[in-house]
């Protein structure tokens, strides 16, 4: 059998009164279709657990979401953020229950969902490509060829630590500051210092 939490209840009568009929709809398309499902809360929004974390719903001041935690296994859903979608869930923004598949089709869904947890299937997040080589300001060039330490110590950092560097001078709104941030660059690179330096746990 399977278990409804006061939690999500309170969770659903606190929501926006749009969201309420959207949540209320897909708790009970999720209870029908899989009667062993188990309600809990984890990161103050509701999940839906069978044989693990099968999916969740959330609500928002101005739409709602609905996820499935293995969703990019899933035919005819589309990515969710994990998995490089610009949404949360994978059903997008929700703002009535018109926004959401016929009941049948979500039912499919989470009865996709159900085997993937079934048979134990691990879901992947997608790699994120990565970022390209930062391109060097022309004016912290010509300050680094005129430090040979601090030209080696940027030289030797991974492009992600260059990266820093090149966006805090680039980011510098008036000619005056971005010369200060090169001069200042100059100078920690030379002690052989990141650029967040002052961050990092001692």
């Amino acid at each position: 059998m399977g278990t409804r939490d006061p939690r999500v209840d309170a969770y659903i009568a606190k929501s926006a009164d749009f969201a309420q009929p959207i949540l209320t709809h897909l708790r009970e398309v999720v209870h029908s279709t899989c009667p062993d499902v188990q309600e809990t809360m984890k990161w103050s929004m509701p999940f839906f657990d069978y044989h693990g974390v099968m999916c969740n719903m959330a609500a928002f001041k101005e739409h709602a979401t609905f996820g499935f935690w293995k969703g990019a296994l899933i035919p005819g859903l589309a990515p969710n953020s994990a998995n490089g979608g610009a949404s949360m869930g994978n059903l997008g923004r929700l703002t009535s229950v018109k926004d959401l598949p016929g009941r049948k089709v979500l039912a499919g869904y989470v009865k996709a969902a159900m085997r993937l947890n079934e048979d134990g299937v691990v879901a992947t997040k997608a790699r994120k490509a990565p970022k390209p080589e930062a391109t060097m300001p022309s004016d912290l060039a010509a300050a680094l060829k005129k430090n040979r330490k601090a030209a080696a110590t940027f030289e030797s950092f991974p492009p992600g630590q260059r990266r820093e560097y090149v966006t805090w001078i680039t980011e510098a709104k008036r000619d005056e500051t971005r010369a200060k941030r090169v001069a200042q660059a100059v100078e920690w690179l030379a002690e052989g210092k990141k650029r967040n330096w002052k961050y990092e746990s001692r």
